[in-house]
């Protein structure tokens, strides 16, 4: 095998193995921080410096600014973001990008085998979740350096390649070709931090004097500026199809790092000659990987903070590009959250399903509502109640098949696990909850229709059922907004009550029927429409139940009781008793 074809074998080789070691240092990373993910996002909706702080922490877990950013798209696209909150998320995650560059500065050659060995014991002794966590991030972190390395060992013939040599000068003459160069590198790897570990790598290379950088510091920067360029590729493409509103996040991605990278290759010589100032003394080649590092830190970090005051300029400039509104509406039947595209970031993909699912919940009540104006002859309640049963059993189809999507990808961690069950319970209760409801308004309607139908008195004690009904669903969903185990608890006892109340409902009828009020025949229709009712009331108990096993829906704001029960019904509940 000639030496050409070892070099590319090499290069894809390592190549691989830096990615594989990146992604599973940011699932382990993910599934080691559990609940502090969660409290991280929570920035995202506050102020733009607070959601800077978080993009560029969330970005430090993911391992990927593309991640964090294709997220962010996700959460404007669903309407959960605002246009510049989503932006101000953006420029964070250009900061936290660069912590894996400054990892690669280090020189840890020596210590790669010892790290993989504990990282590995670590995880193969283990008992515990997170201690298990911890270890495979120190294995992946061995893995990815590993990688490094052998990229490094077979670049380094080519530091001598008289054609390399030449490309390299080029470059430090014509800074575009270097901003194309590290441009097309990373659209082809769809890896900044990938490409620019191999910028490390190669610029660590001595030239033909055996001390300088084959490529020096003012060749590296235009590949860098480029790197930073090719990464907005990603998110460009995540916005496609998506709202106008997306695809304006996305196009401020693309804006602030094209916009810095010009800039800084006008200011190609200040700009490496500050950053030999800021950067370790020493050879060229045994400090230019921590010079990369730390040119890539300031670019990012310079604009960030030019450009955070600047976000109304930055939300008037992608509005100007990408005009007009929103125009393409949703059926209420499709979900309005689930994102496949955020699905490997377990806290994020709780978060949409948790929206989803009060969006699903939502829709029952309504359809509650519309199912008890059937009872009381309300033609115009029973078009809109087949319409909103149609639209819950299709939606929660869709969560279903987001859960199972999310499960099958192995990213949640067993007490994420638990909780993304109990939320596929709390949606299956739901639809019971309108299958039931859809029985018994079938049972009414053909009660309505033939020839021998209930008296008046008892259709009101129903209605009064559909209230208890409503208001079990109202408390049960509020249960589960907030944690809220007392008033779950309660729910539960209210729950014994309602069977008491549908016994003197059924003794009721049967005095009706005694006084000739009601027909003797439509005694068990009476009594399957109570049972219908019964069985909607005992899945508002199972949704109460998981409530008090502390399935709760991933938030990124704080919500106060105002904010929890919805608009659509809410019925004043009369005395069981």
């Amino acid at each position: 095998m000639n030496e050409a074809v070892m070099t590319v074998f090499g290069l894809i080789g390592g190549l691989a193995m830096f990615l594989f070691g990146m992604n599973s240092m940011s699932d382990a990373l993910q599934k080691a921080a559990g609940e502090k993910m969660k409290k991280i996002l929570g920035f995202l909706t506050k102020n733009p410096i607070m959601g800077a702080l978080a993009g560029a922490l969330v970005t430090a877990v993911l391992q990927s600014s593309s991640a964090t950013t294709v997220m962010v798209i996700g959460f404007v696209s669903a309407g959960l973001m605002t246009l510049p909150q989503a932006i101000s998320v953006i420029f964070g995650a250009n900061i936290g990008t660069t912590m894996t560059a400054q990892l690669m500065a280090f020189k840890i050659t020596d210590y790669i085998y010892p790290i993989i060995f504990i990282g590995f014991m670590i995880y193969f002794v283990g008992k515990k979740e997170r201690v298990k966590n911890i270890g495979m991030v120190i294995l992946s972190f061995g893995l990815l350096f590993e990688g490094i390395e052998i990229m490094g060992s077979v670049m380094k013939p080519l530091a001598s390649s008289p054609v390399f040599i030449d490309l390299m000068g080029k470059v430090s003459e014509i800074p575009a070709l270097g901003i194309v160069l590290g441009a097309v590198m990373t659209l082809v790897v769809q890896s900044s931090s990938a490409t620019i570990a191999v910028l490390q790598n190669f610029a660590s290379q001595a030239g033909p004097d055996g001390v300088t950088s084959v490529m020096g510091l003012t060749g590296a920067i235009p590949i860098l500026l480029g790197d930073n360029i090719g990464t907005t590729i990603t998110a460009l493409l995540a916005s496609i199809g998506q709202s106008k509103s997306a695809k304006r996040t996305a196009l401020s991605h693309s804006i602030f790092n094209i916009t810095g990278s010009i800039v800084f290759a006008f200011l190609l010589k200040p700009f490496a000659a500050f950053i030999t100032f800021i950067s370790p003394s020493g050879n060229e080649v045994d400090v230019i990987a921590r010079q990369i590092a730390n040119a890539h830190t300031t670019f990012n970090v310079v604009c960030t903070l030019i450009w955070l005051p600047l976000i109304p300029l930055m939300v008037k400039i992608v509005t100007t590009l990408v005009r007009g509104e929103d125009t393409r509406e949703r059926e209420a039947f499709q979900p309005q959250f689930l994102d496949n595209k955020i699905i490997d970031q377990p806290v994020a993909a709780m978060y949409v399903i948790s929206q989803e699912i009060n969006r699903c919940a939502d829709f029952a009540e309504s359809m509650l509502v519309s199912a008890k104006e059937v009872l009381s002859g309300k033609e115009s309640g029973a078009g809109g109640f087949d319409e909103l049963h149609e639209t819950v059993k299709r939606l929660q189809n869709s969560i279903t098949t987001y859960i199972t999507k999310l499960f099958a990808r192995g990213v949640l961690t067993e007490s994420q696990s638990e909780q993304t069950a109990g939320l596929l319970y709390i949606a299956n209760s739901i639809d019971r909850i309108a299958d039931r409801s859809e029985e018994v308004t079938q049972q009414v309607r053909a009660l309505q229709s033939s020839d021998k139908n209930l008296s008046g008195t008892a259709y009101r004690d129903l209605e009064k059922c559909y209230v208890i009904a409503i208001h079990m669903l109202q408390s049960a969903m509020q249960a589960v907004r907030n944690n809220d185990t007392e008033l779950a608890q309660k729910m539960l006892q209210n729950r014994k009550k309602m069977r008491k109340a549908q016994k003197r409902f059924q003794k009721a009828h049967l005095a009706r029927v005694k006084e000739g009020e009601c027909d003797a025949s439509l005694t068990a229709d009476f009594a399957n429409i109570l049972y219908g009712l019964d069985r909607m009331v005992d899945s508002c108990a199972g949704i109460a139940e998981e409530a008090l096993e502390h399935t709760v829906f991933v938030t990124l704001e704080e919500t106060t009781s105002e904010d929890i029960l919805p608009d659509t019904a809410q019925i004043a509940v009369q005395p069981l008793m």
